[in-house]
Parts: structure tokens; C-alpha cells; sequence
């Protein structure tokens, strides 16, 4: 498989092209990196390809909090510059005055 260079990066808050969502990427995977069972639960005609870097995302819908496993080319950019509520958040990340999200010393990744 060849490796890219991920799009994205740690702190950076994401949302999904087709599903209500959104989170802060806490950890980035070069290519797929979770088992063959989760990959083959994904409906065939929305399964990723495995060789693009996958994000771990801190996430949220309107109902919950999670944590998600997301492939690149399902991401997109979220410029709402709302904070993301997700307990783990605060926790992980220190927010700038720009909104921007900064991992908190001690938690280097």
C-alpha cells in the first residue's frame, strides 16, 4: 500500500461529507488500521479504500458523545468555529482565543 501524507492534523475539528457529525482528531493512522470485521460492517457501495490515512476523532451528533473512526475521504473541514462538546475534549486539548484546539502538555501525540 503507499502511504500519504495526511490531509489533516491533531486538534483540528473535522465533520463527516455524509453523516451528521463532527469532531477533533485526537490521533491520525498513515493507512486503515482497525480489523477486517469493522471495514466489512461498512456498507460495500460507502466502504473506504484502506490505503489513505484514517482519523480518531473525539466526535458528536446532536444526540451524543463518541469516539470515531473516520477515513480521509469522508472528512471535510469544520469552519462553524463552535466548540466540540465531547467530555475528553477538555481533558486531551487546551482551546486558543482562535478556536483553534492544542494539545495540553502531557498529552503530546
Amino acid at each position: 500500500m503507499k502511504h500519504r501524507t495526511a490531509k489533516f492534523s491533531i486538534g483540528q475539528v473535522v465533520k463527516h461529507r455524509i453523516y451528521p457529525f463532527r469532531g477533533v482528531i485526537f490521533d491520525v493512522d498513515p493507512v486503515f488500521s482497525n480489523t477486517e470485521e469493522w471495514w466489512q460492517s461498512i456498507p460495500e457501495d460507502r466502504r473506504p479504500a484502506k490505503d489513505q490515512p484514517f482519523y480518531h476523532l473525539y466526535a458528536e451528533n446532536a444526540e451524543s458523545e463518541y469516539v470515531a473512526y473516520v477515513s480521509e475521504q469522508n472528512l471535510v473541514l469544520d469552519t462553524s468555529g463552535e466548540p466540540v462538546r465531547h467530555p475528553e475534549v477538555d481533558e486531551v486539548f487546551v482551546r486558543d482565543g482562535e478556536g483553534a484546539y492544542k494539545a495540553r502538555q502531557g498529552h503530546a501525540n
